[in-house]
């Protein structure tokens, strides 16, 4: 028997735990998975957790400039960035772009259109390609820097980028006393971390 699928709203907590492991399940597989599952979280969060546009343009106090909506739009640039390098001669990435300014920060419906269509895009993409694919990254670190990576650690860091700012999104939502569901902004491994120990304790 598999591992169980995600779905909206089941926490990654099976990813990572050395005994889950079988090969009924591809790494392809499980990257998408977990892709697909952080990128719905920002479905649902303007779908079932705001209540209107303005709050994805509510500035938190405790990081400057920052808003859910700028959250939003940059998290789902990467995995942008990330598909639009496979069609580029050279497959040359390069996260330092920023598409600031799109209507899905400052619109739920934009929001949710663009999260879906990036979902949609994932889904037919990663199947069709190999997750040791080079794939050339230039960064500024702020020197320039030129090295080369795979398409499938790229996916991997894309959706842990993406947890990393839905946590930032958390500090933001608990400003305006916005409670969101409780594996939103938690990594993978910290969801099994707890997982384990609540098994443990029982």
């Amino acid at each position: 028997m598999g591992s169980p699928k995600l779905c909206r709203g089941t926490p990654p907590t099976t990813l990572g735990d050395p005994s889950n492991a079988n090969t009924e399940t591809t790494s392809p597989e499980r990257l998408l998975e977990v892709a697909n599952y952080v990128l719905r979280q920002g479905v649902d969060l303007v779908d079932q957790s705001l209540s209107s546009d303005e709050q994805l343009t509510v500035t938190s106090q405790y990081m400057p400039g920052s808003t859910i909506g700028k959250h939003l739009r940059h998290a789902r640039d990467h995995f942008v960035l990330l598909l639009q390098s496979l069609s580029s001669t050279s497959s040359v990435l390069n996260y330092d772009v920023r598409l600031r300014n799109t209507p899905m920060e400052t619109n739920r419906t934009a929001a949710r259109e663009a999260l879906l269509e990036t979902i949609a895009q994932l889904e037919e993409v990663v199947p069709t390609v190999s997750m040791g694919e080079l794939v050339t990254l230039h960064a500024i670190t702020p020197y320039p820097q030129v090295m080369q990576t795979t398409f499938g650690r790229e996916l991997w860091f894309a959706a842990l980028h993406a947890i990393h700012h839905w946590s930032m999104v958390r500090v933001i939502a608990g400003e305006m006393g916005i409670k969101l569901e409780d594996s939103f902004g938690f990594a993978p491994s910290t969801l099994v971390h707890k997982a384990q120990n609540e098994q443990a304790a029982s």
